[in-house]
C-alpha cells in the first residue's frame, strides 16, 4: 500500500504534525547552541524556567502571547478566504493610534467604563480603515493584496513617525511620545487584580487585555463556522469559481474579511497603549504583525491552535530574554534564530514531515490488513 494513498486522522494534521516540526526546530537550534560551545539542555532548561518557573515569567509569557493571539487571528482570518493579509504590523500600529485619540481626548472626562469600549472601537476601527485601501485595490483593481499590505506597514510606520514627532509630542518634551494618560484611564494589570483577593503575584506588563484576546478567539471560531457569512467566507477561500456560482458576491467578503483582519490585528493596541505603555511611543508594535503569520500557520488557522501557538511564541520571547541574561554567550540574537526556525519548520517546511507519518499509517494499516489473512 503507497503511503500517499493514505488518509492520515485529523488529529495528525491538527497536532502531531506542528508538534513534530516545533521539535525538529528545537532540535536543529540545539544543535547551533551545541556548535557555540553551550549546553542545548541547559538552555532549553533556562528557558523554560524564565518563562513559566515564576509568577513574573508567566505573567510576561501571557502578555506576549496576548500580542501574538491578536496579529494570529488577523492573519488566520483573511487566509480562511485565501487571502494573504502580512499587514498586521501597520493595522496594529494605526489601531494604536485610535486609542491614543480617544485617551487624549476623554481620559480627564469620561470614565474608564466608557473609555475601554471607545478605545477598543478605536483600535478596530483603525486597524479595518487602514486595511481598507488595500481591500479596494484587492477587490476592484485585482492589485496583490500581499504587496499592498506591505506596502502600508511601511507608509504606517512613516506616518506614526511624523504624527508622534511633530503634533502628538508635548511642547518642550525630549521623548517622542505623547503625554502619560492618566491612571483612571489604564486597563488593570493581572497582579493588581489578583493582589485584591490577597494573592500576590509578581509585578507583570499582562493586564485584563487578554480576555478580550480570548473574546477575539471566540468571535472568529463563531463567525467562521457558525454564520453563513463565515460559510460563504470559507467556500470563497476554497473555490472564488465555485462561490462566483453559487451567488457569493466576492467584492463584499474581500471587503468585509480583510476589514474584519484589520480590526483583530488593531486591537494590539489596546493591550500594548492602553493596558501597557499608558502613552503613545514609536514601535511599541515590536514586530508582533509579522510574528502572527508564523503563529496562524502554526496554529493551523484555528483560534485553538493559534492561542497554544501564541503560548509557544511567548515562552520564546519571554524565555529567551531570560536565556540572554543568565547566559550572555547566548545573545538575544539567537532567540530570534530559534523563532525563525519554527517559522521555517512550521511554514515554509510545513509538509516536511508529512510523508513519515503516511509511512507510518499505511505501515500500521497494512499490518492490520494482513492478520486475518495469517490467521
Amino acid at each position: 500500500m503507497s503511503g500517499r494513498s493514505v488518509t492520515l486522522p485529523r488529529w495528525v494534521d491538527i497536532a502531531a504534525i506542528p508538534l513534530t516540526n516545533v521539535l525538529l526546530a528545537f532540535l536543529v537550534a540545539g544543535l547551533i547552541v551545541l556548535a557555540i560551545g553551550e549546553n542545548p539542555l541547559e538552555a532549553t532548561r533556562i528557558m523554560i524556567s524564565g518563562a513559566l518557573g515564576s509568577g513574573e515569567g508567566i505573567g510576561y509569557t501571557l502578555y506576549y502571547t496576548t500580542n501574538y493571539i491578536f496579529t494570529g487571528l488577523a492573519v488566520a482570518f483573511a487566509f480562511h478566504a485565501g487571502l494573504f493579509n502580512i499587514g498586521g504590523e501597520g493595522q496594529a500600529y494605526i489601531g494604536g493610534l485610535g486609542v491614543t485619540l480617544v485617551l487624549l481626548a476623554f481620559d480627564h472626562s469620561l470614565p474608564f467604563a466608557v473609555l475601554l469600549p471607545l478605545a477598543v472601537l478605536a483600535a478596530m476601527l483603525f486597524g479595518a480603515l487602514w486595511v481598507l485601501i488595500p481591500a479596494y485595490l484587492q477587490a476592484y483593481r485585482g492589485s496583490h493584496i500581499v504587496i499592498t499590505t506591505i506596502m502600508f506597514n511601511f507608509l504606517a510606520s512613516a506616518l506614526m513617525v511624523y504624527l508622534v514627532v511633530n503634533v502628538l509630542t508635548p511642547v518642550g518634551a525630549t521623548e517622542p511620545a505623547t503625554r502619560d494618560f492618566t491612571a483612571e484611564s489604564a486597563i488593570p494589570f493581572v497582579h493588581e487584580i489578583l493582589g485584591r483577593f490577597g494573592i500576590a503575584m509578581d509585578s507583570t506588563p499582562l493586564n485584563l487585555s487578554i480576555l478580550l484576546a480570548l473574546i477575539a478567539c471566540l468571535f472568529v471560531w463563531l463567525y467562521l463556522w457558525h454564520t453563513p457569512w463565515g460559510y460563504e467566507l470559507r467556500a470563497f477561500g476554497h473555490s472564488e469559481k465555485a462561490a462566483i456560482y453559487a451567488g457569493v458576491k466576492t467584492r463584499r467578503i474581500i471587503l468585509i474579511t480583510l476589514c474584519i483582519s484589520g480590526a483583530l490585528a488593531g486591537l494590539v493596541g489596546v493591550n500594548e497603549i492602553m493596558g501597557v505603555q499608558h502613552r503613545l511611543i514609536l514601535n511599541f508594535t515590536a514586530g508582533y504583525g509579522f510574528a502572527g503569520i508564523a503563529v496562524a500557520l502554526m496554529g493551523r488557522n484555528h483560534p485553538v491552535g493559534i492561542v497554544l501557538a501564541s503560548l509557544l511564541f511567548g515562552v520564546l520571547s519571554q524565555g529567551g530574554a531570560e536565556l540572554s541574561f543568565e547566559n550572555p554567550a547566548i545573545t538575544r540574537d539567537m532567540t530570534v534564530v530559534i523563532q525563525g526556525l519554527v517559522i521555517l519548520f512550521s511554514g515554509a517546511l510545513v509538509h516536511l514531515t508529512r510523508p513519515w507519518f503516511e509511512r507510518l499509517f499505511a505501515f500500521i494499516l497494512s499490518r492490520r490488513n494482513a492478520l486475518p489473512q495469517e490467521a
